[in-house]
């Protein structure tokens, strides 16, 4: 599993609906926030500072809802590098309750983009040797 960026979430009142089950916008909100965590703490990139002339819009996503997750329970969020292109990058993810039953798995498609000095222009923009050094470790085949 060396290979695979993993954060745990437990999920809050704040995810959950009037059933108590994560309200499935909550999901979304939480692969961004691991998208996130991944680009500040494996590839050395917060999006606090990649926003200052950069940025990495989500242009695909796909997703399934395999099982309803509960307020209380801890996911364990599991993010991995299926294709790297040259200005993108094809995400798989998966969320995984306690039991390591899944609730959530899907893939997203990011875009390295360039953003004009006036914000009027966003071009598609190669990730540099660097940046691309660093996703690599994540990269998964599968078979």
């Amino acid at each position: 599993m060396s290979n695979y960026f993993i954060k745990e979430e437990k999920i809050r009142f704040q995810h959950v609906d009037y059933a108590g089950i994560v309200f499935y916008p909550r999901f979304l909100e939480m692969l961004n926030a691991l998208v996130e965590d991944w680009f500040e703490e494996a590839l050395e990139r917060p999006f606090s500072t990649i926003h200052e002339t950069n940025g990495i819009p989500t242009v695909d996503l796909k997703v399934q809802f395999k099982k309803a997750a509960r307020l209380g329970e801890t996911l364990t969020k599991y993010l991995w590098v299926k294709n790297l292109g040259g200005a993108s990058v094809n995400c798989g993810f998966r969320f995984k309750d306690a039991e390591g039953n899944t609730c959530l798995e899907g893939e997203v498609t990011l875009v390295n983009v360039a953003i004009s000095k006036d914000r009027n222009a966003i071009k598609a923009e190669p990730f540099s040797e660097d940046m691309k050094e660093k996703i690599t470790p994540y990269i998964v085949s599968e078979s």
